[in-house]
């Protein structure tokens, strides 16, 4: 890092810390809310009005509501509630949303960016507890059926450059081959269509993986029981390298501890044809890999690996699902001749990929203008959308929003890759979350885009190996 860059990485910093003002603190500016929560000796001790909120049934990782700050609610009108973390986290990351967003945002890099994120519909608090805050987001899976659901963090350091030695030695410990592989699932769950159940994999199932079994594990979240699910490998192949490209036109920030989410519609279509090879399974090296660390918990077979009960399926999940299957044709030749068309197709627009050029190894399986710097009245105003009390807005406006999205008002957000004819090969979903570590930059994000690569490495490959075993499948 340039002494340059630093520099202005600690000037965003500080100016982020200072968003938490008392009364009285700036001049001609009302009280702001405390988004640390109030004064300790006078909040309400008891439970807060939800207003109808619960906590998010598919949540895959990060903090959970009750458990930890910063957890994950689902709002009535559909959206995701987001509790905003202590300073300067979570300052930070609603001050990242608010910039992206603002009405008067014209810059290209921030207005691109914003197609790769959830929909933000400004702020949200309880009644009773007014200073404690919540990010308003959209459900990314609202839209599916039977979702699922993945969440991979990204970059080759799970700490920002002002954690303290603790902090880094902490981090580094939790995942040590994280600056190697770049990636590291936090968290999935897939749907099985024989048992019509989901299976959850938390972080230690992550944790467990190596270098060389890294790929089968990202498998098994495209696996459904009774095939890989090709397609869906196909348009988030297409998805990344969209984020890609992104990530290698910018300069303007820097991300660390940050996610992607996948989200694909696990409920097969009755139309869609069988595939050639309908049985992939996963390569066994799975089953193996989340044991590696895990010798301590009693001979488990697999930690971190959980299926949901029959209690569990019975319970209504909250994320308005409402849309339908699509059909298509999954059949592994074709995914692949569409994979290969779209290689070509992304050749001459700078998304192919290799991480050769900056002399480390890639994961192979066989073969800036003040954008922090403004003060806090801008911070307060700028991005804010028109909303009702506390910050909630209608359904009507809501559903606006998606009509805008079925239109395709606005590119690069749902839908899949493209297949013959101009179709879309399977609705997937990939969206960056997670923005409590992003700072100003003057150059690339080295670490994100080491990430991006070899993750789209490992996707391809298992791609690569589908089509093979199809092709090399006997006939009958």
């Amino acid at each position: 890092m340039s002494r340059t860059q630093h520099h202005r990485m600690m000037e965003s910093s500080v100016a982020l810390g200072k968003l938490d003002l008392a009364p009285g603190s700036a001049a001609g500016l009302d009280s702001v809310p405390r988004i640390s929560g109030g004064d300790p000796g006078t909040e309400p001790q008891d439970p807060p009005n939800l207003n109808g909120c619960v906590p998010l049934s598919h949540q895959v990782a990060g903090h959970k509501f009750g458990f930890h700050i910063g957890g994950i609610l689902q709002h009535p009108d559909g959206t995701v509630l987001k509790q905003v973390q202590p300073a300067p986290r979570g300052p930070r990351e609603m001050q990242f949303y608010n910039t992206v967003n603002a009405e008067d945002c014209c810059d290209p890099c921030l207005l691109e960016l914003k197609n790769y994120l959830p929909r933000y519909y400004g702020t949200w608090s309880t009644p009773d507890r007014p200073h404690d805050l919540f990010l308003k987001l959209e459900d990314v899976t609202r839209h599916f059926i039977k979702p699922c659901i993945m969440d991979v963090k990204l970059g080759r350091q799970n700490y920002d450059p002002f954690a303290s030695q603790d902090k880094r030695e902490q981090q580094i410990k939790k995942y040590p081959l994280m600056e190697e592989i770049g990636f590291l699932l936090l968290g999935m769950r897939v749907y099985n269509v024989c048992s019509d159940s989901f299976s959850s994999y938390d972080q230690h199932y992550g944790r467990g993986l190596v270098k060389d079994t890294v790929k089968d594990g990202l498998a098994r979240f495209f696996h459904n029981g009774v095939r890989l699910r090709e397609d869906a490998v196909l348009a988030s192949i297409c998805k990344v390298q969209q984020i890609l490209h992104w990530f290698q036109s910018q300069q303007k920030l820097v991300f660390y501890a940050s996610s992607l989410l996948f989200v694909y519609e696990g409920l097969p279509s009755s139309s869609s044809p069988a595939p050639l090879h309908s049985s992939l399974p996963v390569g066994p090296a799975v089953n193996e890999s989340a044991a590696l660390s895990l010798a301590a918990d009693g001979g488990q077979e697999e930690k971190g690996v959980r299926e949901e009960t029959v209690e569990e399926k019975g319970v209504a999940e909250n994320n308005n699902n409402t849309e339908v299957a699509v059909p298509r044709d999954c059949s592994p030749p074709t995914i692949y001749n569409q994979y290969m068309k779209a290689r070509e197709r992304c050749s001459g627009e700078g998304c192919l990929h290799g991480n050769s050029g900056d002399g480390t190894p890639e994961i192979t399986s066989g073969s800036n203008s003040g954008l922090w710097e403004e003060d806090n009245a801008t911070w307060q105003q700028r991005g804010v959308l028109k909303a009702s009390a506390n910050g909630n807005q209608t359904k009507p406006q809501l559903e606006r929003k998606d009509e805008d999205r079925e239109r395709g008002e606005e590119p690069g957000r749902g839908g899949g890759a493209e297949g013959e004819g101009g179709r879309d090969v399977t609705d997937v979903e990939v969206r960056m979350i997670d923005f409590a570590h992003v700072f100003q930059s003057d150059s690339c994000d080295q670490g994100y885009i080491y990430g991006l690569k070899n993750l789209l490495t490992a996707l391809e490959q298992i791609l690569c190996d589908a089509a093979q075993s199809s092709l090399s499948a006997p006939t009958s």
